[in-house]
C-alpha cells in the first residue's frame, strides 16, 4: 500500500524516476510518479515540491493533468490519472511503429514539452513509460518536473538568475535529444544502444560518452529519406547538429507529416498560401528602371526584352508561371508542352503581357528583413553567375536561354526557402558547415549535405520544393527532371541525351561556385574535383573551367547565331532538349 493507494505493478523505472500503476479507493486505475532518489534534507524536498506544483499548473492537451501532489514516508510524489490510457512503451509493437504514426506520437510528445520549455520547466526523464496514451491516439507527458536534480538549483526557485536559466536550457535540451532517441526506438524493433533507460543512452552519447545512435536501414517498416533525415539529426553525435529546442524539431516533423499527407501536393503543401500571397520570389532592386525598358521595348526585337526581363529571376519566373498556367487550363494549343524559355513566352503574352507579369511582382525584399533580404540578394547574384558559367561551359549548339534557365531552375528550390522560410535558411547553412574535430589530430567533422540538412529542418528537400513549385507553374517531369542536381556522391556518367548535358552543364556551373566559396587552400583541388567529375560528360578540362570562370560575365544570354538552336514554336520537349540537331535546322 502507498497511502491510500494500492500499487498494482511497476510500469517503468530509470536512473531518476520511477511509475507504479495503482488503485485508488473509488478502484479507478492512477498513474503514481515519484524520483528514485529521497530527498537529503528539508530543504531538498521542498525544492522538490515546488517545482512539482508549477508543473502542476501547466494546463495543456498534450500534459498530463496533476491529480495530486504529496509526501508518503519522505517520499515525495504526482499522482496522474490513467483515465483509459496506457503508456507508450505498453502500446509499441516489438517490430516498431510505421513512420507517420510513431512521427505523429513524437509530434504530441514535442508540443507538451515546448509549452512546458515555454513556461520555464523542463521534464527532466523523458521515458515511453512516462508517456501516456489514450486508445483514439492522443497522448500525455506524466511525471513533468519528477526527475529533477535535487541538489542546489535542481528545483523550483524563487529568483532567476543566468545560471538558473543555463541550466534551465540544458535540461530543455536533454529532453529534446531524449524525445528524439524515443522516436528512434519507436521505428525500430531494436532499442537504441539496447537500453531501457533513456538518460543512460543519453550519457552515452557525446559530449559524456563517444557513441552514437542511427536509424537501422533494416526494419518491418520502411523509414521516408526525411523522416530518416530528421531522426538521426535528433541523436546526432555533433552536439552543434542536434535540434536545441523542442519547436525546431516540431518544425521538421510538422513539415515532414503536411508532405506526406497533402494529397499529390506533396512539398508545395509546405508553402500553403504563401506563394500566392507574397509570389515565388520578390522582384530584384531597380525593378523600375527595368520596367521603363520595358516600355521602351515596343517594336524592338524579342531577344533584346528576354535580356531585360532575365535579369530578374522574378520576372522570368513569374512569365514562365503564367504561360504555362495558361496551357495548364486549356488555352494552348493542344500538343503542345511546357514554355522553357523567355521568348516564347513573350511571343505568347505580348508587351501588355510582360508588364502585368512584372506589375504582380512583390517588391523588393517582400516580407524580409534587412538580413534576410541581403542574403537572398546574395543567393540570386550566385545563381545568376552560376546560369552565365553554364553558358560559358555548354557544348556547342545547346540554346542559351535554354541552359540559363535551367541553371537557374536548379537553384529554385533553394531560393524559395530563402525568401519563404528564412530562419529554416539559416539552420540549413548552420547544418552544413564543418566542425572542428573531436579530439586533437583528428579530422575535422564534416557538415551535412544540403538535401540532407532541408530534410532535417523542413521535413521536405530542396530539390523537391523547387519541382512542387515547377509543377504548380505547369511544367512536366521532363524539366523538374532537368532541375535536380547531380548527385555530388556519385560519378557523372557520360551523357546519354541532350537532357543529360543541360543537368549536367547546369549541375557542373553550381558545383563551380560551390567550390570558389571554400577556404582559398581547398580551391584549387575542388575545381579539379569539379572538371574530373563533369569531364567525360560534357568534354571538360580544368583550362576550360578556369576560362569560363574569368569570362563568364561576358556572356550573353541571346546571342545571335548558332547558339539559338531551337524555334521560337518549338515544343517544350524540344526546348528542353535544345540538341545540336536542332541547331541545324533552326531559323536564323
Amino acid at each position: 500500500m502507498f497511502g491510500r493507494l494500492q500499487l498494482l505493478r511497476l510500469l517503468g523505472k530509470s536512473e531518476r524516476t520511477m511509475a507504479w500503476l495503482a488503485a485508488g479507493a473509488d478502484g479507478g486505475e492512477r498513474m503514481l510518479v515519484l524520483p528514485r532518489a529521497q530527498p537529503a534534507e528539508r530543504a531538498a524536498l521542498e525544492r522538490w515540491l515546488g517545482q512539482a506544483r508549477r508543473a502542476a499548473r501547466l494546463v495543456h492537451p498534450q500534459i498530463a493533468p496533476t491529480l495530486e501532489i504529496g509526501v508518503q514516508d519522505g517520499w515525495p510524489f504526482v499522482l496522474h490519472d490513467v483515465h483509459q490510457s496506457a503508456t507508450l512503451a505498453e502500446r509499441q509493437p516489438r517490430d516498431g511503429l510505421p513512420g507517420v504514426q510513431a512521427a505523429a506520437l513524437a509530434l504530441q510528445a514535442l508540443r507538451g514539452l515546448a509549452y512546458a520549455h515555454e513556461a520555464g520547466l523542463a521534464h527532466h526523464d523523458v521515458q515511453p513509460w512516462l508517456l501516456l496514451v489514450s486508445d483514439g491516439g492522443q497522448l500525455q507527458c506524466a511525471g513533468v518536473g519528477v526527475g529533477a536534480p535535487l541538489h542546489d538549483g535542481g528545483g523550483a526557485l524563487d529568483t532567476i538568475d543566468s545560471g538558473t536559466l543555463r541550466e534551465q536550457r540544458r535540461a530543455a535540451e536533454r529532453d529534446v535529444l531524449a524525445l528524439g532517441i524515443v522516436l528512434h526506438n519507436l521505428l525500430g524493433s531494436e532499442r537504441a544502444l539496447d537500453e531501457s533507460d533513456i538518460g543512460r543512452v543519453i550519457d552515452r552519447l557525446p559530449p559524456r560518452g563517444r557513441e552514437f545512435v542511427r536509424l537501422s536501414w533494416s526494419g518491418a517498416h520502411p523509414i521516408a529519406d526525411a523522416l530518416r533525415a530528421i531522426v538521426n539529426r535528433a541523436t546526432e553525435r555533433q552536439e552543434r547538429q542536434r535540434y536545441h529546442n523542442a519547436r525546431t524539431l516540431i518544425g521538421a516533423l510538422e513539415g515532414w507529416l503536411q508532405t506526406e499527407a497533402a494529397c499529390g501536393g506533396g512539398a508545395l503543401a509546405l508553402l500553403g498560401d504563401r506563394l500566392r500571397a507574397a509570389g515565388v520570389l520578390p522582384s530584384l532592386p531597380g525593378a523600375a528602371a527595368r520596367a521603363a525598358r520595358i516600355v521602351l521595348a515596343e517594336g524592338g526585337r524579342t531577344s533584346e526584352l528576354a535580356e531585360v526581363v532575365l535579369e530578374d529571376p522574378a520576372l522570368a519566373f513569374e512569365l514562365l508561371r503564367t504561360v504555362n498556367g495558361a496551357q495548364v487550363r486549356g488555352t494552348q494549343i493542344a500538343g503542345n508542352g511546357p514554355v522553357l524559355t523567355v521568348r516564347r513566352a513573350i511571343a505568347m503574352v505580348g508587351l501588355d503581357g510582360v508588364r502585368r507579369a512584372a506589375s504582380a511582382l512583390r517588391p523588393w525584399p517582400g516580407p524580409l528583413d534587412a538580413a534576410a533580404a541581403a542574403g537572398l540578394e546574395q543567393l540570386l547574384a550566385r545563381c545568376k553567375r552560376a546560369a552565365r558559367l553554364a553558358l560559358a561551359l555548354r557544348p556547342s549548339g545547346y540554346d542559351a536561354e535554354v541552359v540559363y534557365l535551367v541553371t537557374l531552375l536548379q537553384a529554385l528550390g533553394r531560393l524559395v526557402v530563402h525568401y519563404h522560410f528564412p530562419e529554416q535558411a539559416r539552420q540549413i547553412a548552420r547544418l552544413m558547415q564543418p566542425a572542428p574535430a573531436l579530439r586533437e589530430g583528428d579530422p575535422e567533422q564534416p557538415g551535412m549535405s544540403e538535401e540532407g540538412a532541408a530534410y532535417a529542418v523542413l521535413g521536405a528537400g530542396v530539390d523537391a520544393i523547387g519541382a512542387a513549385v515547377a509543377r504548380w507553374w505547369g511544367l512536366d517531369d521532363t524539366v523538374t527532371a532537368l532541375m535536380r542536381r547531380l548527385s555530388s556522391e556519385a560519378p557523372v556518367r557520360a551523357a546519354d541525351s541532350d537532357d543529360d548535358v543541360l543537368r549536367a552543364v547546369a549541375s557542373c556551373a553550381h558545383e563551380a561556385l560551390e567550390a570558389l566559396a571554400l577556404p582559398a587552400p581547398r580551391v584549387a583541388a575542388a575545381l579539379q574535383r569539379v572538371a574530373q567529375r563533369h569531364g567525360r560528360a560534357l568534354g571538360l578540362t580544368l583550362r576550360d573551367l578556369h576560362a569560363a570562370l574569368q569570362g563568364d560575365g561576358d556572356v550573353t544570354i541571346s546571342a545571335p547565331g548558332p547558339t539559338m538552336a531551337v524555334p521560337l514554336d518549338a515544343p517544350a520537349a524540344a526546348l528542353a532538349a535544345g540538341g545540336r540537331q536542332a541547331a541545324a535546322r533552326a531559323p536564323t
